[in-house]
């Protein structure tokens, strides 16, 4: 095995990767674009492709309306009203066409909030793959990302953060998530280089 060691020793099969909103909604031109998408779709995909089955893809899924949402959401359709389900194509909520021939055996999950976690099909796909870790990358650093990776933490998961496979539309958030917000929790979450955790993963055998 090479590459560099992560801090607490190899990954093993019954690791999961979460691919954090990898989709058109943000990689494209929208009112959500993350230009710095583009720079790590290929890590994403090459992190994926060592363990598809292992992989759960979540969408981020906006109402039709503001009013449709809950409490302070409302305010923050109302701020992002060109991005409501009603304003877009359905397909501009599937995931990057470089990740979509993964799934399946990848898991498509849909959600409401920043917080994977909060969404029960989400919850249903962890407790079915029983991790013994989980790998994050995607959409952004330093808001959906932070947040579910945060409720990772909380639920005891040994948690691992691809420094060059995430990104944010907001440069300064995506360093102070990295730099430090997550460097806060060094006994829970790790950091490293794509070409490091995948030396370090050993993927579950394919049937």
């Amino acid at each position: 095995m090479t590459g560099k060691a992560l801090k607490f020793g190899p990954l093993g099969p019954d690791t999961v990767h979460v691919c954090v909103d990898m989709q058109r909604l943000f990689g494209e031109e929208t009112q959500w674009h993350t230009r710095d998408l583009a720079a790590i779709l290929k890590n994403t995909a090459r992190i994926v492709a060592h363990a598809p089955a292992s992989t759960i893809l979540t969408r981020f899924r906006t109402p039709n309306t503001a009013d449709e949402a809950p409490g302070q959401w409302r305010n923050y359709y109302q701020r992002w009203d060109r991005v409501l389900a009603s304003q877009l194509p359905e397909e501009m909520f599937g995931v990057m066409p470089d990740l979509a021939g993964f799934a399946p055996p990848a898991v498509e999950i849909d959600k409401t909030t920043y917080n994977a976690f909060e969404s029960p099909t989400f919850q249903q796909a962890i407790d079915r793959l029983k991790p013994g870790a989980l790998i994050f990358s995607g959409v952004e650093t330093d808001v959906c990302v932070l947040a579910t990776l945060l409720a990772a933490v909380d639920r005891g998961y040994r948690s691992i953060v691809a420094r060059d496979a995430v990104a944010s539309g907001n440069a300064i958030g995506h360093r102070a998530a990295l730099e430090m917000v997550i460097v806060r929790y060094e006994m829970q979450i790790e950091i490293a280089d794509t070409d490091d955790i995948l030396a370090q993963w050993q993927p579950a055998a394919k049937r």
